[in-house]
């Protein structure tokens, strides 16, 4: 079994045993929910009106369900079984099945399923490509990612920010210290090589993530810290949130300022929002 194999292996049977989690998470307290927030604060900004939208990497399809309220179809894809059958069950809690398309197990590297030019909007929310620990892979699925996407169509990418993972070694794994200048010099994460606690993961930096998909004939259209300003002051954000009147101001902070190139690359995770070209570049070779 080759390195690929291991690594995906290695995230399937990580997230098979976290789905519960997974699903929980961004309504676990006021502070993960911050990312969800944000999101879907862009999503409104920059999605279609209406339309047909891919869920990539969706996992117990939390954002398809959000959407499919407001009105729009979903295909969610995840590499998860295990994601994919909580994600049934939530939709029909939700009483959204009708607005769900399909649901596809298969991987953001590989959506020959799909023909070009599917989709209105392309989603891949919550760090699925940050599972990809091969350049060549993230390649492959950024190409698929924008292949998929109607000539203008917004694309929204989210993952777990280098700077970020720096602060949250020294907050909240400092006994991984002797790790830090792997991650930053690196950006790849093996559990035994450099720690434990998740699973195969590639750290980004903002630029990085923009230049990826700029490669691939994306337009950029703004970068978002997901957690912004609150980013590794959960306690804190939990604490301010008690009082709603409290929270309404910094939530309105938040995202007043989540786009400043000083907060997006020190966010846990950060939000790219791009839009696929509507011409060919031309070819300067």
């Amino acid at each position: 079994m080759g390195e690929k194999d291991n690594v995906e292996n290695m995230v399937k049977n990580w997230f098979t045993e976290t789905a519960q989690v997974e699903w929980r998470r961004l309504g676990r307290d006021p502070y993960h929910n911050i990312e969800f927030t944000v999101t879907t604060h862009f999503l409104e900004r920059f999605l279609p009106k209406r339309g047909l939208v891919l869920d990539a990497g969706g996992g117990p399809g939390r954002y398809t369900i959000e959407l499919a309220k407001k009105g729009y179809r979903i295909t969610l894809l995840d590499l998860v079984p295990e994601m994919l059958k909580l994600a049934r069950r939530r939709i029909r809690r939700a009483g959204v099945s009708r607005k769900v398309d399909k649901i596809v197990q298969g991987s953001i590297e590989d959506l020959s399923c799909f023909s070009d030019e599917t989709f209105d909007a392309v989603l891949c929310l919550g760090g699925p490509l940050c599972h990809l620990l091969n350049i060549e892979q993230r390649e492959e699925a950024a190409s698929e990612l924008l292949r998929v996407a109607k000539k203008g169509a917004p694309l929204f990418i989210s993952v777990i920010s280098r700077l970020g993972l720096l602060i949250t070694l020294l907050t909240q794994f400092p006994h991984e210290i002797q790790y830090a200048m792997h991650h930053w010099e690196v950006g790849d994460y093996v559990p035994g090589k450099q720690g434990e606690g998740f699973t195969a993961a590639h750290w980004f930096l903002p630029e990085e993530l923009q230049t990826l998909f700029e490669n691939k004939g994306a337009e950029k259209i703004t970068f978002a810290g997901l957690e912004g300003l609150s980013s590794h002051h959960r306690k804190e954000t939990n604490r301010l949130y008690k009082d709603s009147e409290s929270g309404k101001i910094w939530t309105e902070i938040l995202l007043r300022t989540c786009t400043h190139p000083s907060v997006v690359g020190i966010s846990e995770h950060f939000l790219l929002v791009c839009r696929k070209a509507t011409r060919e570049r031309p070819n300067l070779c």
